[in-house]
């Protein structure tokens, strides 16, 4: 059998079976806009990137993804909710965010840098007898817009 590359639409709608959910159209368009996102995006943008979809059904459905292990929801400095496509179905990323304005930017990590995080998780998680199941490194500061308005 071959490898290869997970389907996104088959996974989501595997996923919110499992829920006892239906991948119903305005959620595959909300799996579309965000997997041409290269970052994770507000609803306001999503919505922009989707005509037709409603601000009220999109927060429904994304809570209905999020639920199901599709999409990931994260908050930052600015307390606006910003969503991506899980880490399983996009491949492992870490993210730039600004405390400022709370953009954010995904980052991919070279795989020795990468294997030194892992490194350094472990020894800290045997330490403390924790067990990790994944890792996040989001990497906080201040970007170039919010940087130059400062000044």
């Amino acid at each position: 059998m071959q490898h290869h590359q997970i389907d996104v639409h088959d996974t989501a709608d595997e996923r919110l079976r499992r829920d006892g959910q239906r991948y119903t159209a305005n959620r595959r368009v909300l799996i579309d806009a965000l997997r041409e996102a290269d970052r994770p995006v507000t609803v306001l943008e999503l919505i922009d990137g989707t005509p037709g979809m409603a601000q009220s059904s999109a927060y429904r459905n994304l809570s209905v993804l999020e639920e199901a292990g599709v999409v990931r929801r994260l908050v930052t400095a600015d307390d606006t909710a910003r969503y991506e496509l899980a880490e399983d179905l996009t491949g492992h990323h870490h993210h730039l965010i600004c405390e400022r304005c709370g953009s954010v930017i995904d980052i991919d990590v070279p795989t020795e840098l990468e294997d030194g995080v892992s490194a350094f998780s472990s020894l800290i998680a045997d330490t403390h007898g924790f067990r990790i199941e994944h890792h996040r490194l989001d990497l906080m500061g201040v970007c170039p817009s919010c940087s130059t308005a400062a000044h």
